[in-house]
């Protein structure tokens, strides 16, 4: 989880830095590519995790 976090909060740092800062608009793209990369793992993850029957 502490991935995940890490991930949106550098995705928002870069986004942000990418649609204020004039000429760095790959920024904003970097930023966007990996807030998307992240919640596709977050869905991988909790779809896994969900598949997981407790052992009695």
């Amino acid at each position: 989880m502490t991935l995940f976090l890490a991930l949106i909060i550098i995705a928002i740092v870069l986004g942000i830095i990418g649609a204020t800062a004039d000429g760095l608009l790959f920024l904003l793209i970097i930023g966007i590519v990996l807030f998307v990369a992240d919640l596709v793992y977050i869905t991988l993850r909790m779809r896994r995790s969900a598949h997981r029957r407790p052992v009695r």
